[in-house]
């Protein structure tokens, strides 16, 4: 709780996602590397200026994902994306990689100025739409160390979404999260099954207050339901509903953003 403490300075915290367009060398790429960052740079200025709390940049238009090993290509540009979003907005800033690139976040994080990462696959494994994703914990937090990043948070995702987690289906999503708590996770990420989908009210329940780490919900807040999860949590990662539609592909829209961070800091 104190890293979290140290990077929000906040008890309940609303994170906005960044969805890059997509990068060099992946299949949907259209962009040259100045028309991203020009992209991503408006966006933060719409999430500051409609009062969010914190962002994460995350190469979501990157499909179909490389697993953990994405390329310097990719990672070279969103450090300098997020060196800029930092500079830009001086917010608690994020980074994600896409797919199991946890090693790759942190060196971006580090070059970056940003302040924690969100990892997956980080205690047991899943089967993701990438292929097997095995647990990075010990090999992620000893690179922390190795390159004087320790003041990085690693949020972790458990039981994530888009997989399948038949092989640990004898496990509890507590008995999961406690694993990562024993591994020395900054704070965990409970989901929904995919993007935009809601997290269950009920497993939020069962791991609150059994746990000595934040609890952070990945997926599936809007301005409709968001009350029912201040209360079991201690901050929420926003992608979908600030865009048009409520589609994570969609324009960012500020009106969204605005209503919602009035709302949650009533």
């Amino acid at each position: 709780m104190d890293k979290f403490k140290l990077i929000f300075g906040q008890k309940k915290v609303a994170i906005g996602v960044i969805h890059l367009q997509a990068l060099p060398g992946t299949p949907q790429n259209k962009m040259n590397p100045n028309e991203i960052v020009n992209v991503a740079l408006e966006e933060a200025k719409i999430y500051k200026r409609g009062g969010i709390d914190a962002l994460i940049i995350e190469n979501m238009h990157d499909i179909p994902y490389m697993k953990n090993d994405v390329g310097h290509e990719v990672s070279s540009l969103m450090a300098i994306i997020g060196h800029l979003v930092k500079e830009e907005t001086n917010l608690p800033l994020g980074i994600q990689v896409l797919a199991g690139a946890n090693k790759a976040a942190m060196a971006v994080a580090k070059n970056s100025g940003a302040d924690f990462i969100r990892a997956e696959g980080y205690v047991f494994g899943h089967l993701a739409d990438e292929g097997y994703i095995d647990a990075q914990a010990s090999e992620l937090l000893r690179y922390r160390k190795q390159i004087g990043a320790d003041h990085i948070g690693v949020f972790t995702d458990i039981k994530k979404k888009h997989s399948s987690h038949a092989l640990t289906g004898d496990l509890s999503l507590l008995e999961t999260a406690r694993a990562a708590e024993f591994f020395l996770s900054d704070g965990i990420i409970i989901t929904g099954s995919h993007t935009g989908t809601a997290t269950s009210i009920d497993q939020l329940k069962a791991i609150r207050n059994q746990l000595n780490i934040p609890v952070l919900v990945g997926s599936g807040i809007t301005i409709e339901n968001f009350k029912e999860y201040l209360p079991l949590c201690n901050a929420m990662i926003i992608g979908s509903y600030f865009k048009e539609n409520g589609l994570w592909s969609d324009q960012l829209s500020y009106e969204r953003i605005a209503g919602f961070m009035e709302a949650f800091h009533l």
